[in-house]
């Protein structure tokens, strides 16, 4: 049986915004120390945790999934 969420004891699975995907093991940390981790400016994206968007202030675990979607704006 296929599961679309991760199981436990893996490492983070981090889908980019240019859709390639990175496997880590941060262990626990923000959504905020995560993006800066990779040098990802928070104000430019959205980001998921398993499907659901979540918050700079979220915490993240090894076993989830997460996805950084950029935002596109401008005028």
């Amino acid at each position: 049986m296929r599961s679309d969420f991760p199981v436990p004891g893996q490492p983070m699975k981090i889908i980019l915004p240019d859709r390639t995907c990175r496997e880590t093991t941060f262990g626990t940390m923000t959504v905020e120390q995560v993006l800066a981790d990779l040098g990802i400016d928070s104000l430019g994206v959205l980001v998921s945790r398993n499907g659901t968007l979540v918050t700079e202030d979220a915490i993240l675990d090894n076993d989830d999934e997460i996805r950084i979607i950029r935002i596109a704006h401008g005028g």
